[in-house]
C-alpha cells in the first residue's frame, strides 16, 4: 500500500492520531525508543543543542486508562490477559499507552516490514508479552542485547550496562539483510591461502576465493586430476552478527551528541536500517526525540517519517542532517493528522445502510451503556472521533442512545466509558 504522508516528514503531536491517520501497510521498518516507565523525568541541559526537549516517564491509571482496557478487551482478549498480569496500577497505565498505539504500528507496517523496540529491562518483559500477543510469537526474530561500558558502580548489584531491542517481522516474509562483523583468524587465514577444502556428500570439494593467488594456482592440477569438486565461491564478509551487539554510548564530547536526555548513538540505528530495509524503503519512528533515527535513515537513502511530542525534534532532524549531509534538504514540518487514502469509496458516515447493519451487529443494544431501543432512537457516531484520526469506515462506528451520544460528544469512546463508569 503506498503511504499517504511524503518522505522526510517529521510530525509534531501525540503520535496515536497521526498513526491513525496514516495508511495501512505504508512503513518498511519501524523503530521505536519509548519512554521505559522509569518513574522520572527527563530535560535536556540548558545550553544544549537539544535544550527545551523534555518528557513525563511516570504513569498512573486513570479513568480513561480503563476506558481504554474495556476497548482492548473486546477485541483483543490476548493483549487484554497481557495487561492484566501487570504488578502496578502504574505498570498497568504504561502497558495500555503502548498497546493502543503499538496496534496502530502493526497496522502501518507493511508484510515485508519489521519493528524494532526499544527498552531496558524495566519493562522489557512485559512488552515482550505485549509484542507476542498483538505480531504472534512466530515472528518474534531477536531479543537484541545492547551492550555498552559506563562509569562504575558502587550499588550492591552488577553493574546494569545494557538495553533490550526486541525484534519482531509482520510475517515470515520479512526484508532481512545479513550483518557481518570483522573478519575471524580462520577466515584471514582463509583468504591468505586463496581457498578452503571440504567435503560434501562424501566427495572432497574445494572452495576458491582467488585463482589468481599462487597457492590455488599450484594447487589446482592437483585438484583436478583427483576429481574434486571445485567451485568459486565469494570471499568471506566477516563473522556474521550475534544478538549481542557491543556499541558505545556517546559520551559527553562525542560530535553527535546533542544533549538530548536518552540520545543513541547512529551506529546503533545504522545496523538496525541496514538489516532489516533497502535503498527506497520507508523508515519510521514514532517516538523520534532527537531525530537519530531519522540522520541515520537519511545517511543511508532511506525514506523517513518521524514524530514526537515536542517540536524541538523537528529543528534537529534538520541541524543535525545538514551537519552530516553538508547540506539543507526539504523537510516537512506538519502538525496536524494525515488523511487516510486506502479505504477506497466507503458509504457517508451516517447512510442508513450503515445504520442497518450496526443494529445488527449491536444486537440493538447501545454501544454505551448497553440498553436497547428501537433503531429510530439511535445515533450513528464514530469509536474514535474524525479529530483524533478516526475514519468513516464501518469498522470506526457505532450506534449510541441520544443520552450517550451526548456525552461522549466529539471525543473519543474512551471518554464516554470512563464516564458512564465513574456514574
Amino acid at each position: 500500500m503506498d503511504t499517504n504522508v511524503k518522505p522526510k516528514t517529521i510530525f509534531t503531536g501525540d503520535n496515536l492520531p497521526i498513526m491513525r491517520g496514516m495508511n495501512s501497510e505504508s512503513v518498511d521498518l519501524i523503530y521505536l525508543d519509548p519512554p521505559f516507565n522509569s518513574n522520572a523525568n527527563y530535560a535536556a541541559p540548558i545550553g544544549s543543542e537539544a535544550a527545551g526537549a523534555a518528557f513525563k516517564d511516570t504513569w498512573t491509571l486513570s479513568e480513561i486508562d480503563i476506558a481504554w482496557l474495556d476497548l482492548i478487551e473486546a477485541k483483543q482478549p490476548a493483549l487484554n490477559r497481557v495487561i492484566h498480569t501487570a504488578m502496578s496500577n502504574s505498570d498497568k497505565s504504561y502497558l495500555i499507552y503502548m498497546a493502543v498505539r503499538l496496534l496502530e504500528m502493526k497496522r502501518i507496517l507493511k508484510s515485508t516490514g519489521s519493528i524494532y523496540l526499544h527498552c531496558d529491562p524495566t519493562m522489557s518483559h512485559y512488552l515482550k508479552l505485549v509484542m507476542d500477543s498483538l505480531f504472534g510469537r512466530q515472528n518474534f526474530q531477536n531479543e537484541i542485547v545492547w551492550s555498552y561500558e559506563k562509569w562504575t558502580n558502587t550499588a550492591k548489584y552488577f553493574q546494569r550496562n545494557h538495553d533490550i531491542v526486541l525484534m519482531y517481522s509482520a510475517t515470515d516474509e520479512y526484508i532481512f539483510n545479513k550483518q557481518y562483523g570483522d573478519l575471524t583468524d580462520r577466515q584471514r587465514q582463509l583468504l591468505r591461502a586463496g581457498y578452503n577444502t571440504g567435503s560434501s556428500g562424501g566427495r572432497q570439494i574445494v572452495r576458491i576465493y582467488n585463482r589468481e593467488n599462487p597457492n590455488v594456482q599450484r594447487r589446482l592440477p592437483q585438484w583436478i586430476s583427483e576429481g574434486r569438486n571445485i567451485y568459486d565461491v565469494p570471499e568471506p564478509k566477516g563473522k556474521a552478527l550475534a544478538d549481542v551487539w557491543n556499541i558505545g554510548i556517546l559520551n559527553g564530547r562525542a560530535r553527535e551528541r546533542t544533549g538530548y536526555p536518552t540520545q543513541k548513538p547512529l551506529a546503533l540505528l545504522h545496523r538496525i536500517i541496514k538489516a532489516s530495509s533497502n535503498e527506497g524503503d520507508t523508515v519510521f519512528d514514532p517516538f523520534c526525540g532527537c531525530a537519530t533515527t531519522l540522520v541515520a535513515a537519511d545517511g543511508l537513502l532511506r525514506n523517513w517519517i518521524g514524530v514526537d511530542i515536542s517540536a524541538k525534534a523537528a529543528e534537529l532532524v534538520v541541524s543535525r542532517i545538514e551537519q552530516y549531509q553538508g547540506f539543507f534538504e526539504d523537510i516537512i514540518h506538519r502538525d496536524d493528522i494525515p488523511h487516510r487514502t486506502d479505504l477506497g469509496d466507503i458509504p457517508r458516515y451516517n447512510s442508513p445502510e450503515n445504520k442497518t447493519q450496526l443494529y445488527g451487529e449491536q444486537a440493538g443494544n447501545c454501544n454505551g451503556c448497553g440498553e436497547h431501543f428501537q433503531i429510530q432512537n439511535f445515533e450513528i457516531d464514530h469509536i474514535i472521533a474524525t479529530s483524533v484520526g478516526g475514519t468513516d469506515h464501518i469498522e470506526n462506528l457505532q450506534l449510541l442512545c441520544g443520552n450517550c451520544n451526548r456525552i461522549k460528544g466529539n471525543r473519543g469512546q474512551e471518554y464516554l466509558l470512563s464516564r458512564l463508569n465513574a456514574s
